[in-house]
């Protein structure tokens, strides 16, 4: 089977219009690893789609503060307002929904998925130290991971961890996955990437083959800045969309 895999919508309905024409006949069934809602101004549209598409979608962090499930006092201003902003938007049926998100890791045919870390599911996997703490804890040799917002991950060959670098050119990458090693792998955000390229992100895994093909697709930035800038959301949040930072 081939999966879809996507992580950290926020909310940006243009982001998640062009991953999907974008990967349109590549896959059979769709998993999220977190993150549907926050920061972006269309939570209800975007949680529409997933309830209606995704097979297997796990809980965020934000997604857990937009349900009142995560204490708001260690997120920054911006991140603070939009959740509140959030909470204030996000319709009954779809608050409820995101409520009811299952905590990861879940296993899912033959690998697994999850937000953080296998450890925490609010931790961050961002270098090759925090890797190595995680990886002792896995119990499949494919595990996805978002949170980070960075796509990419990290392979470990059993004799040291090597970090995997997003497509930043071509935009497609593909990865083999080999049998004597173990894999983090992010698919990277679809609604606001973090790695310097502004452009969406997401991944495609073939459970039967084991090769993963990584994507990064042009989408309509100003149009997702033009709505939380008339949403009133921080400023911060439209323009960082097209630095990709």
């Amino acid at each position: 089977m081939r999966y879809l895999i996507l992580s950290d919508i926020h909310a940006n309905w243009e982001a998640l219009q062009a991953v999907v024409e974008h990967a349109t006949g590549r896959y059979g069934r769709i998993l999220c690893c977190g993150d549907i809602v926050g920061y972006g101004a269309d939570p209800n549209a975007v949680t529409d789609w997933v309830r209606a598409n995704a097979v297997t979608v796990i809980r965020g962090n934000h997604d857990k503060a937009s349900a009142g499930l995560e204490d708001l006092d260690w997120f920054n201003p911006a991140a603070r307002e939009a959740t509140l902003w959030t909470i204030n938007n996000l319709e009954p049926g779809n608050a409820e929904y995101v409520r009811q998100l299952p905590k990861g890791p879940i296993p899912v045919d033959g690998f697994q998925i999850l937000h953080g870390s296998p450890l925490d599911e609010d931790e961050y996997l961002v270098g090759i130290g925090d890797a190595g703490q995680a990886f002792p804890y896995l119990d499949r040799q494919v595990t996805f991971f978002g949170h980070t917002h960075v796509q990419g991950g990290f392979v470990w060959t059993m004799t040291r961890i090597e970090p995997i670098k997003a497509p930043m050119q071509t935009g497609e990458k593909r990865l083999e996955v080999e049998p004597d090693s173990v894999y983090l792998l992010n698919p990277g955000s679809v609604g606001q990437p973090r790695d310097g390229d502004a452009r969406a992100c997401y991944a495609v895994y073939d459970s039967e083959t084991k090769v993963l093909d990584y994507f990064r697709v042009v989408y309509d930035v100003e149009g997702a800045q033009a709505k939380i800038r008339k949403a009133g959301l921080p400023e911060l949040l439209a323009s960082r969309l097209a630095l990709g930072r």
